[in-house]
């Protein structure tokens, strides 16, 4: 390597600010939509992390009331219908449906149990896709980043191509710097999915957990009203 071509290349700035404004239109947009996913799914990772914390928090205060030999109703009057927590809005709406199914002289309306086990569902149904929002997000930053950094390579060596073509130059410190702003977008890419991917599949887990739980505790209050209705 010559002294001008030496000094060239020690002159170039390879920061990552330096490679982003070096870029061609095409790859700057793309590496900025990766970093607008990377930023988003970090904040829904963090929102869905405290969301989940909250509601295992609150299923577990909710389920020490329930199994702790008040009476139902008490319980109910105490949380009202429209309660915050999910457990306490499952258990109000089997509660509801089970006042509603009976009539004004003490009977029950026919079809009560599947009436209270379908107001329970849909509830469950409710808490479990809000839990579950935004996860879709993840899974696709997580699935589609890599390729959509992989353009942006693919883009910018093409370009850098196009630079050799022009100046009739291939010597390293001139192939290098389009190369170098090229593969900044893969590495962004990847920036972006791999910590999707990775706490897409924690918090979908942790999700389902909690919803697991949610339908246990259906299952066991419609087996305690159950035994109501079959006395």
């Amino acid at each position: 390597m010559d002294t001008t071509t030496l000094a060239h290349a020690q002159a170039l700035d390879f920061s990552m600010l330096a490679l982003f404004m070096r870029a061609t239109i095409t790859v700057k947009f793309v590496m900025i939509l990766l970093l607008l996913a990377s930023f988003w799914s970090w904040a829904i990772i963090i929102q869905k992390h405290i969301g989940l914390r909250r509601a295992r928090g609150e299923a577990g205060i909710f389920d020490r009331a329930f199994w702790s030999g008040e009476p139902l109703d008490e319980l109910f009057e105490k949380i009202g219908s429209q309660p915050d927590g999910a457990s306490e809005k499952i258990f109000a709406a089997g509660m509801l449906e089970w006042r509603r199914s009976h009539r004004q002289d003490g009977g029950l309306i026919a079809g009560a149990q599947a009436r209270i086990d379908r107001s329970m569902d849909v509830a469950i149904a409710k808490e479990g896709e809000e839990l579950n929002r935004g996860l879709a997000f993840l899974a696709t930053v997580g699935s589609t980043a890599p390729f959509v950094g992989l353009f942006g390579t693919v883009w910018g060596i093409k370009h850098a191509f196009e630079q050799i073509a022009i100046s009739q130059n291939t010597n390293l410190a001139v192939v290098a710097p389009g190369i170098a702003e090229a593969l900044l977008s893969t590495g962004l890419g990847l920036l972006a999915a791999i910590p999707a991917v990775i706490f897409y599949n924690k918090l979908n887990a942790d999700s389902e957990r909690v919803v697991s739980g949610y339908e246990a505790f259906a299952d066991e209050f419609a087996t305690i009203l159950s035994r109501q209705l079959d006395a």
